[in-house]
């Protein structure tokens, strides 16, 4: 007799579309959604996750198997994992002017889209703030030199050029708090009704006004979720000899170097410090490439 333990015959196959902790909200097509935990202790749903769940009283259930994941976005530190998202296409960076954006943690939400081959858009809102925009845009601009599609736009006012970057992708908004990806999510979806904020002008910051994560689907085979405003990305699962991978203009000079466990730092023969040299590669980004080896 095989010891795999056999699973109820009553399973329904949902995705999982809000996280509080350990309690979810599961979508189930063509019934009610359901308040579910997981089985036993374990945790480490997502939002985007697909699950076979057991309904056990009315509206609740619990959630028996995570199905395999085409892509798992998440953070870490030296002591815990954070999951964003599971099973998305495509990650909405989100900045403003004002309050002012961490050029860093642009960075770093790219180097873990690159480590899943999640596609990047990244969103300039607030555009009607003239002068200051100018300036980021600017800064952003390295970006989309490296490819990476940037657009500007004014979420209060006209959203449509962000439609059909929607189209056919499990999305998800992500960056600081402040930014506007409460008032984006808004203007797409109404009846989400996610809470807004002024920000702190003094302490150039805004507030916290998304709680917990929640997946809304637009059509068919779109979905956009939203997430609380991140002020930090930790990216200890990336070991530090791939991290020069998340950063795409890198790539053709990874492996030229004179020495095999070269690091990109001050090694004689280093490909991609002579491509920095050269102004093949940004300065810039490099240092940013420096400051997470010393901190990842």
């Amino acid at each position: 007799m095989s010891a795999t333990k056999k699973l109820p015959d009553k399973l329904l196959t949902g995705q999982v579309i809000a996280a509080f902790g350990r309690n979810y909200l599961i979508k189930i097509a063509g019934k009610k959604d359901l308040r579910c935990v997981m089985r036993g202790k374990k945790s480490g749903l997502a939002c985007g996750d697909q699950v076979e769940v057991l309904p056990t009283t009315s509206g609740q259930g619990v959630i028996e198997r995570i199905k395999p994941r085409t892509t798992l976005l998440y953070r870490s530190d030296a002591f815990r994992e954070k999951i964003i998202a599971a099973n998305i296409s495509q990650i909405i960076i989100v900045v403003a002017a004002v309050p002012s954006f961490s050029e860093e943690l642009i960075n770093r939400c790219l180097v873990a889209a690159e480590s899943q081959n999640i596609k990047v858009l990244i969103i300039l809102n607030k555009a009607d703030l003239i002068e200051p925009s100018k300036a980021a845009a600017a800064t952003l601009e390295l970006y989309q030199q490296q490819g990476y599609t940037l657009m500007q736009l004014c979420a209060n006012q006209d959203i449509s050029a962000l439609t059909p970057y929607l189209k056919h992708h499990s999305s998800i908004l992500a960056g600081q708090s402040g930014m506007g990806k409460s008032t984006i999510l808004n203007t797409l979806i109404p009846e989400a009704k996610r809470a807004t904020a002024e920000i702190s002008t003094a302490l150039d910051s805004g507030c916290h006004t998304t709680t917990h994560t929640h997946l809304y689907q637009l059509d068919a085979d779109s979905y956009l979720i939203d997430s609380p405003g991140i002020q930090a990305f930790g990216l200890h699962h990336i070991k530090n000899e791939n991290l020069a991978w998340g950063f795409i203009e890198f790539q053709p000079y990874i492996g030229q170097c004179k020495f095999n466990n070269c690091r990109h730092t001050s090694e004689p023969g280093c490909a991609l410090l002579e491509a920095v040299k050269q102004g093949k590669v940004n300065q810039r980004r490099l240092s940013f490439y420096h400051r997470l080896l010393e901190t990842t």
